[in-house]
């Protein structure tokens, strides 16, 4: 799962959704599966079939892969290279449809991130140079501060930046509510030469970024809060000048998504599931998100046992898996995926199904929000996300496994597939958040620690997962392909 730093959707794009989601029919309650005896029994069967223990023997490959690269499975590296053929191998021999989507990537590869205080008193700040920022002058750019409003949106839009006061000087923004993106665009459109975003809290730098080298329009970088609000007071009183000096090489890569799906079946009510493979460069990435694609692996290897591939015998609409790349540089996989089907393509579609980070060690069962009815965050997603988590919610409920709404935040790969009106779910067990003490009495685990203390880091290891977590989500994911491979009543098509 990728960290805050790149797109979300936009506010008119969340209220169209909502209204769509509001005009269509919501049913709250998923179909029971007794009323449609072939679509209860394969997913019966999925579910009994699919195990933790089983499935774990794809973790072990790809911490092995992992070992052997370096440490990491990153998108463009070997890691994920040797992940991606793995994947494709196995699903090729089950019988699979199965190929690779190329698409190119960058990285950053920062040389130097600082900000200089100068004149009297002048001191040297803690900087992170944005991802995909652009560089400065060799010289470094030396220009006064102007301090864009802060509001419940700060920085976020033209009103923030009063005509005239930013043209060639540096916008000195706090952290929240938009992208760093629109921080960044709103900042250049105002005739900012750079921008400095300070953070919101904690004592470290922000440590933002863009999806592309494109999206760089002015040098970017974060410093800390108490580095920004001591900024802010000294130019309230007075004009102050930095120097901003950012050098950042991008380097264009290829990597690759792999996508599989059943011989037979409708494809015209495609059903998409689809995790991310890609780890983060510090570390091997075995719940995030091997835990997601080796779930999805284990599915789609005991549905091609039931026959999903056989002539007469496959489910009655087609089952799509998907293993994107470069979901950590801002879900560029799917949206790639996304972005490159026809219209008609997208309308095929029925649903997506989204498993990022699965077997957390300090684990919460999220269930993406499809109906909004927590009321928190993007909205409701798109008609027939509500009828996605009511049926993931009746799974759970039937097996005694407390659950809990989880926000279409624009984290994950469901991001592209809702943005396109597309319904969407899915599960996940949390990442950097901290568990409440009302989460540690319903599910265990430790109450002010993170979900997973490994996010994104070295320990994101086959030593850092919860075993019962991985395996509630599996039957998860096994129950959901089960029903909608069959039928798709309960979506109302």
């Amino acid at each position: 799962m990728r960290a805050i730093r790149h797109r979300r959707r936009s506010i008119p794009a969340l209220a169209a959704l909502a209204a769509a989601a509001v005009a269509a029919p919501v049913l709250l309650t998923a179909t029971p599966a007794a009323a449609h005896p072939r679509e209860g029994r394969l997913a019966k069967e999925l579910v009994e079939e699919v195990t933790a223990r089983g499935a774990y023997r794809h973790l072990a490959k790809f911490q092995q892969i992992a070992d052997a690269n370096g440490g990491n499975r990153a998108a463009g590296t070997p890691g994920h290279e040797a992940s991606a053929a793995y994947v494709h191998d196995t699903l090729k021999k089950a019988g699979y449809q199965v190929s690779y989507q190329d698409f190119d990537i960058y990285e950053a590869h920062t040389k130097t991130e600082r900000t200089t205080v100068l004149g009297a008193g002048g001191r040297e700040l803690a900087t992170a140079a944005f991802t995909f920022t652009k560089s400065t002058p060799a010289s470094g750019l030396a220009a006064p501060l102007a301090l864009a409003r802060v509001d419940e949106t700060p920085g976020c839009t033209a009103d923030d930046y009063p005509a005239g006061a930013f043209t060639g000087k540096i916008a000195l923004v706090k952290r929240g509510s938009c992208t760093f993106v629109e921080k960044q665009n709103a900042a250049a459109a105002a005739g900012a030469i750079g921008v400095i975003v300070y953070n919101h809290s904690g004592t470290t730098p922000v440590r933002g970024g863009f999806s592309s080298p494109a999206e760089g329009l002015i040098p970017s970088a974060g410093i800390t809060l108490a580095d920004g609000e001591a900024l802010t007071a000294a130019a309230a009183a007075g004009e102050v000048t930095v120097r901003l000096d950012l050098d950042q090489e991008h380097v264009k890569k290829t990597t690759r998504n792999v996508i599989a799906e059943t011989r037979g079946g409708r494809s015209d009510r495609v059903v998409t599931v689809g995790a991310h493979l890609d780890s983060v460069p510090e570390g091997p990435g075995i719940n995030d998100n091997g835990s997601g694609s080796a779930g999805l692996l284990e599915v789609a290897l005991k549905l091609a046992d039931e026959g999903a591939n056989k002539k007469g015998k496959g489910p009655a609409n087609k089952v799509r898996f998907a293993w994107w790349s470069a979901e950590e540089l801002g879900l560029l996989g799917s949206e790639h995926y996304v972005a490159q089907l026809s219209e008609q393509q997208r309308k095929d579609i029925a649903l997506y199904l989204n498993f990022d980070m699965i077997a957390s060690p300090n684990p919460v069962q999220f269930v993406y929000d499809g109906d909004d009815s927590d009321r928190t965050g993007a909205g409701a997603g798109p008609a027939g996300s509500a009828q996605i988590e009511a049926l993931i919610n009746g799974f759970l409920d039937k097996k005694g496994k407390p659950h809990e709404g989880s926000d279409f935040d624009g984290r994950s790969d469901y991001g592209p597939f809702i943005a396109n009106g597309i319904p969407a779910g899915g599960t996940f067990t949390g990442a950097e958040g901290i568990k409440s003490a009302e989460q540690a009495k319903r599910y265990g685990g430790t109450a002010g620690a993170p979900y997973d203390p490994n996010y994104h880091g070295a320990g994101d290891d086959l030593r850092n997962l919860d075993l019962k977590a991985f395996d509630t989500n599996l039957d998860v994911i096994a129950h959901a392909v089960g029903i909608y491979a069959e039928s798709l009543r309960s979506l109302g098509k």
